[in-house]
């Protein structure tokens, strides 16, 4: 146990350096600088230039950062990099969910593969016969969910259990899901001569309290609120009515040039009637939520990632600890509750050097929320309005006369156009081909959705006004809120609550 409190030890707190370095700075061996391109990283992220070394020091390490940043490879590296093949297991990592522990494992399998490292997920539902034999046949990392690890080391099932490093993960999130005691009981099985790792979003105390306790003199890295939000995420907002959030994402959807999506809903509910409505209109839209069945979960999860499903439509606590590099957009279909919980969504975009955007939904009660939210995230978010129907449809005809343009002609092509044309002429032909490829990229709603520029202007200068008021405007326009926030549907404190279970 360490006696120093976490809050005053900063002597060891690493910085960024101005000029990034690359992974072969860090002396890493061939095998894993090979590993990092198979992965496909390109250079080092800020948590990764300041954990890895230290790690590969052997120091225990405390380090804050949110999702996203590059959390699993800045410990993942470093660890195999020091590993030999012939002792066992010698890595282990400790995670709050089942969704989380396959995400992890998936990532570290990439890690490994060059190096011959075999990794095993150890989680409730599953075989224990199996997992255990997994490990005994020779895995050098173990993926763990607190509650399974701890019934497996307190009945003793496994031999020679001692893993030379232990790595917390999402600790924060542990202790939300009331996981901290198993925690504490799980490390009185482990060897005390350990290096130890703890990754947490946040630093609760209850969080610095395990950090002192299971940590023995730490080196800290924490990524500063500058560096929280990914430089590679462009982040926007559309300030709409509540009754045009179905409206405003189908227009969206429509408008963006969008691979991959991620929908957030607060509620389950919402989940499942957004994906039924997108569904509706044609695009592959697929819920998640903590109501489903763990299968049901892990085959959306598998969809998405297969490239089967366009649009994922989740909740907060569903959505914690998926990794999917290739997610292109995120958008908020309600401002999420707090700044952390805005900063985790964001953060599924724009991962392993790639550009994402991101996108919330405000109504213009909401707007005073957003600000503060980018006030304490300390972010760039531009304000945007959403495309008319006309502006879409003009830019999809612009695409598809690229498209014809581009496409290649088929033999079976001259049939067909020899058939049409014992009734129609070429003309006919061509528009009515034409129309048949539009119709089926049929705009959807009203021309126009969102609150119009010129009444912006004066919510902005309303606010303006009540800021140098004084209080008592601005309180009764908060008071205002949040009456509004009790009153409307799905908002009340237990629907909340239930909402991102």
């Amino acid at each position: 146990m360490n006696d120093t409190p976490i809050e005053q030890d900063t002597s060891t707190t690493t910085d960024v350096a101005e000029n990034q370095p690359t992974f072969e700075q860090f002396g890493l061996t061939p095998e894993t600088i090979h590993s990092t391109r198979y992965a496909g990283f390109k250079v080092p992220s800020p948590v990764q230039q300041q954990a890895i070394p230290l790690i590969l020091e052997g120091r225990d390490v405390v380090g804050q950062a949110q999702t996203g940043t590059g959390k699993t490879a800045a410990f993942g590296l470093p660890v195999m990099n020091k590993m030999h093949l012939d002792r066992g297991v010698e890595a282990l990592v400790i995670v709050p969910t089942r969704e989380l522990a396959n995400q992890v494992s998936d990532e570290l399998f990439k890690y490994g593969k060059k190096l011959g490292i075999r990794t095993v997920t150890v989680y409730g539902g599953s075989s224990y016969g199996r997992q255990i034999g997994l490990i005994e046949r020779g895995a050098q990392v173990v993926i763990a969910t607190p509650g399974r690890l701890k019934d497996i080391l307190s009945r003793g099932m496994i031999e020679h259990f001692a893993p030379s490093t232990v790595i917390l993960d999402e600790a924060d999130e542990m202790l939300d899901m009331g996981f901290l005691d198993d925690i504490n009981e799980i490390f009185d099985y482990l060897p005390s001569d350990r290096q130890t790792l703890l990754f947490s979003a946040t630093m609760p105390k209850p969080i610095k309290q395990l950090a002192e306790r299971i940590l023995v003199n730490p080196a800290f890295v924490s990524i500063t609120k500058e560096e929280t939000t990914n430089t590679d995420i462009t982040q926007q907002y559309y300030v709409i009515e509540e009754n045009e959030r179905d409206d405003a994402i189908i227009r969206l959807l429509d408008a963006e040039e969008s691979g991959k999506t991620i929908v957030f809903c607060r509620t389950k509910r919402e989940v499942d009637r957004l994906s039924n409505v997108l569904s509706s209109v044609g695009y592959n839209a697929k819920g998640l939520h903590g109501d489903m069945e763990q299968r049901q979960r892990e085959a959306v999860i598998r969809s998405v990632k297969d490239n089967n499903v366009d649009v994922l439509v989740a909740t907060d606590v569903a959505a914690r600890g998926i990794h999917i590099n290739d997610i292109t957009h995120v958008i908020n279909y309600h401002i999420p509750f707090d700044p952390e919980s805005y900063v985790h969504r964001i953060g599924r975009t724009g991962r392993a050097g790639q550009k994402g955007v991101a996108i919330t939904l405000v109504t213009p009660l909401e707007f005073k929320e957003l600000q503060r939210i980018r006030k304490v995230v300390g972010t760039k978010m531009a304000q945007a309005y959403i495309p008319t129907k006309s502006q879409v449809q003009s830019a999809q005809l612009g695409k598809l006369v690229d498209e014809i343009e581009k496409q290649k002609i088929y033999d079976e092509a001259t049939q067909v156009l020899e058939a049409l044309s014992e009734d129609m002429d070429q003309t006919q032909i061509a528009y009515k081909l034409i129309s048949l490829v539009m119709q089926r990229s049929d705009v959807k709603g009203p021309n126009n959705i969102g609150v119009s520029k010129q009444r912006m202007e004066k919510i902005m200068s309303a606010m303006e006004r009540n800021e140098k008021g004084g209080r008592g405007g601005g309180n009764r326009r908060r008071g205002n809120y949040n009456r509004n926030r009790r009153n409307g549907g799905g908002r009340s404190g237990r629907s909340r609550s239930q909402g991102q279970r």
